[in-house]
């Protein structure tokens, strides 16, 4: 897969996203960012759709998301690599499932804050940082293989998702880790975000992300968790909002204007309140409305 990126002379800024709800939400971070469509991936054509989730997020006895259930039906799993949440056990017995389901394999990479869920904002040396994603992608490699697959991409978690929008030493650090651990992987983040703009330029496939469950401002940023409506909890707008998202590249901005936000792949987040019940009326309502469900890789 060769996914380029490439400067877009749109007025509106594409999404700016946060995975999950920091527990000190660093919101410096989810500021705009350069707007950067990939080519071939999203838009009005009503492409291909992959659905990813966050998942393998407990640690020992204690299990935050269903995976079994959810890998039912997304196409991307997204598993926790041990930073911020997952265990050894929990990443092997999540990757068998996924080649038991033909999900593709993905790592979720974190700052190493377990006792944060990765949600604090951290300052990490560079080097240290690139050392550390690429430990967590190799960890996940080994149980990946052992069930018979390879990581196929990777995605910052939390506090590193929001970090890497703007900050270009971090996200060249992720990117460093990325290169260290594989060449062809895939990083998946937001649209314009530095990240994917220096994956891209180092020769990774780059690919978009959006969540329906967010409310946006008019400038394309996630609404700060701490505002009324940040979050859309009401399951028929989510569900509403993936079509749109998928069919058309846009959705309903909180003030009421419809803004772009074009993406390859949607975001299910696994810890939301009857997360398997919305993910699946999601997918059949994408089905029936002609969108083909597939992984980005």
């Amino acid at each position: 897969m060769a996914t380029d990126v490439t400067p877009t002379n749109d007025t509106t800024t594409n999404v700016t996203t946060a995975s999950g709800a920091p527990a000190r939400e660093a919101t410096g971070h989810e500021a705009s960012a350069r707007a950067v469509t990939p080519i071939g991936v999203g838009g009005t054509d009503a492409g291909p759709v992959d659905l990813n989730a966050d998942l393998g997020e407990g640690f020992g006895r204690w299990r935050l998301t269903d995976d079994e259930e959810l890998l039912s039906l997304v196409t991307s799993a997204n598993v926790a690599c041990g930073f911020h949440a997952g265990d050894a056990a929990t990443m092997r017995r999540v990757c068998e499932l996924a080649v038991e389901r033909g999900v593709t394999i993905g790592a979720q990479v974190s700052y190493r804050d377990l006792a944060g869920f990765g949600r604090r904002a951290m300052d990490v040396p560079p080097a240290e940082l690139a050392a550390e994603v690429a430990y967590q992608i190799g960890a996940l490699e080994v149980f990946a293989r052992a069930a018979g697959a390879r990581v196929a991409y990777v995605k910052p978690h939390g506090a590193l998702y929001n970090r890497v929008v703007r900050d270009e030493e971090q996200a060249s650090a992720v990117v460093e880790g990325v290169l260290l651990a594989d060449a062809a992987l895939a990083v998946l983040g937001l649209p314009g975000s530095r990240l994917l703009e220096l994956a891209a330029g180092a020769g990774l496939p780059a690919v978009t992300e959006a969540f329906a469950d967010r409310a946006y401002t008019d400038e394309g940023t996630l609404v700060p968790r701490g505002r009324d409506g940040a979050v859309v909890s009401d399951p028929e707008a989510v569900v509403e909002r993936s079509v749109s998202l998928a069919r058309s590249g846009s959705v309903i901005a909180h003030s009421g204007a419809r803004i772009a936000v074009r993406a390859r792949s949607l975001c299910l987040h696994g810890d939301t309140p009857g997360a398997v019940d919305l993910g699946r009326r999601v997918r059949e309502r994408l089905v029936a409305a002609g969108v083909r469900v597939e992984a980005f890789a």
